[in-house]
């Protein structure tokens, strides 16, 4: 089913798909992967995703203490490498960057704790088809944990009131976009409020955009923001709009 989406891609007109060309090459899909610490999943994460058809897999290693740069590569993953901690964002921005000097025309991020179905990306592309960026979008239900679940609906309430944008989850890691929407999204943020600095750009620069329902595994209850990353997140998202207007 993959190879039937990216075929269709691949008929999209210029202005439809905001690529360098008016065709698209399966080989110019890359899946970017930041993680921490994430011997336990990363392996398996990387092996599902070769498993969809895509070559071109970006495990970005922010600092990790244990052995997950092993793990991806053995999976067969490209490893890029943080000597210390920077963030989701910076190692995020580190796979997006390395993926467009290697030719990408599309980019997939998803998480590296296994929380995303490395299957489901399909889904995403083929929402890519007719706009510049696709949000993958967590069900808010009891199976999130419950300040997960708080904290997402004044995140993503705010998020509304300040970008004019209404998504459902607006702190999901499971997204694509086409590389000309990266680079008038990328991001400044190094840590987690690079998600939101994403969606205020997406208004800043009026791009066109959709979102796909995505399954979500928690491994960990407690993993990923924190409240007092939320209340960062918000402060941020409040400079985000100043800085626009």
């Amino acid at each position: 089913m993959v190879k039937k989406i990216v075929k269709e891609l691949q008929k999209q007109k210029k202005h439809r798909m905001k690529t360098t060309s008016n065709t698209i090459s399966f080989d110019k899909i890359f899946v970017v992967i930041p993680g921490l610490n994430e011997e336990k999943h990363i392996g398996d994460v990387v092996a599902r995703t070769r498993k969809q058809g895509f070559k071109n897999i970006i495990f970005v290693d922010d600092g990790s203490h244990d052995n997950s740069s092993n793990k991806a590569a053995e999976a067969g993953a490209i490893v890029l490498r943080h000597v210390v901690n920077m963030g989701k964002g910076a190692a995020a921005k580190t796979g997006c960057d390395y993926a467009l000097k290697k030719g990408a025309e599309v980019l997939v991020l998803i998480d590296a704790d296994g929380q995303h179905r490395p299957e489901e990306i399909k889904f995403l592309l083929k929402k890519l088809r007719n706009n510049d960026i696709v949000f993958g979008y967590r069900q808010l239900n009891r199976r999130m944990p419950a300040v997960m679940r708080a904290g997402n609906h004044g995140i993503n309430f705010a998020s509304h009131t300040l970008n004019g944008i209404k998504l459902r989850d607006t702190q999901s890691g499971f997204r694509c976009m086409t590389a000309e929407t990266y680079k008038k999204v990328r991001w400044k943020s190094n840590d987690y409020a690079m998600e939101s600095e994403m969606i205020s750009n997406v208004a800043k620069n009026h791009l066109k955009y959709a979102e796909v329902p995505i399954t979500t595994i928690y491994h960990d209850n407690y993993k990923g923001t924190t409240v007092i990353d939320g209340v960062k997140i918000f402060i941020r998202m409040l400079r985000f709009r100043i800085r626009r207007s």
